[in-house]
């Protein structure tokens, strides 16, 4: 949380220090739109701690600088893919004006909002997995479903972290993870500032469909973990993957396995099972909540499993 309040308007880092650096805060994401009252999201709740804590121009401008470390050269690439992820694997949103060239986006202009979005990695969040996710020494390739926020990530992160290093009976496998979004790895500079494990191997702000056969061709990984599948490169690499024997976990945006099966770019993968498990999240008590384990078949499995 430090380096959030080093990037944040010295009045704005001062007003919300009593939120920021609790160690118990639930703060999720501290979102700053210019002319707009300053918003915290907390347990999936809005609060606005100051109703007259106003977001100006010129500390968005202030904000920027100390995003891109005074070169905002440095924040081309990031321009593009509208966020910035700082030290601690913290991800900045942005939204304003988008400049396009050639029919894609070639940066954002004139900002006006940022999302500050808190990275927590919590160790030991997909422990009680594992015996449903590893048969015989092999990992089964499986797929998250759930909600924004409903910590499908989080486990993806500590999957990544379990595999890498291995635990009592299951040795550890070499992983390599497509970090599209950097929120995984969250990677700053290449360096990921998560704890994944010694035998991770990470490509950073890399398209998914490219990443995976990138690393099958050059890191050789025995498990595949990429965020939020949905287009069709990546169905086609995941059907790759399967060619190269390599497991491969996923996460999709959807309510439960009858949602995402209705979806056109899905069905090919349940086909061909890709995926041996199906999880699906419920985030109405806490993120990374297992509702229900499916197999391949999208069977239940074991319902409600509490860690």
């Amino acid at each position: 949380m430090e380096r959030i309040m080093a990037v944040l308007p010295s009045d704005i880092s001062q007003a919300l220090g009593p939120y920021i650096m609790d160690d118990k805060s639930d703060i999720e994401e501290i979102r700053l739109r210019i002319s707009q009252p300053v918003e915290i999201i907390m347990n999936h709740r809005s609060f606005y701690p100051r109703e007259d804590l106003i977001f100006n121009k010129k500390q968005a401008e202030q904000l920027l600088s100390r995003l891109s470390e005074y070169s905002l050269y440095t924040l081309e690439e990031e321009l593009k893919r509208g966020y910035v992820t700082i030290k601690g694997g913290h991800r900045v949103g942005l939204a304003g004006r988008v400049i396009m060239e050639h029919g894609k986006v070639k940066r954002i202009r004139d900002i006006s909002s940022f999302n500050i979005r808190v990275a927590r990695q919590t160790i030991g969040a997909a422990d009680h997995l594992v015996p449903k996710l590893c048969s015989g020494g092999k990992w089964h390739s499986a797929l998250f479903i759930g909600s924004p926020q409903a910590g499908k990530t989080t486990l993806l992160r500590d999957l990544a972290r379990i595999i890498s290093q291995g635990q009592a009976g299951i040795p550890a496998k070499k992983v390599g993870v497509v970090d599209e979004r950097s929120e995984i790895a969250g990677c700053l500079k290449g360096i990921p500032q998560n704890q994944l494990g010694p035998r991770v191997d990470v490509l950073d702000a890399c398209p998914k469909a490219e990443g995976m056969m990138m690393l099958i061709r050059s890191m050789s990984p025995d498990v595949l973990i990429v965020d939020e599948i949905g287009r069709q490169e990546d169905t086609n690499a995941l059907l790759e993957a399967l060619n190269a024997g390599v497991s491969v976990m996923a996460t999709v945006h959807g309510q439960d396995f009858e949602d995402i099966a209705k979806r056109p770019l899905i069905q090919p993968l349940l086909h061909h099972q890709i995926f041996t498990r199906f999880i699906e999240l419920n985030r109405r008590q806490r993120p990374g909540q297992i509702k229900q384990l499916l197999n391949a078949e999208g069977k239940p499995i074991q319902a409600v499993m509490h860690p």
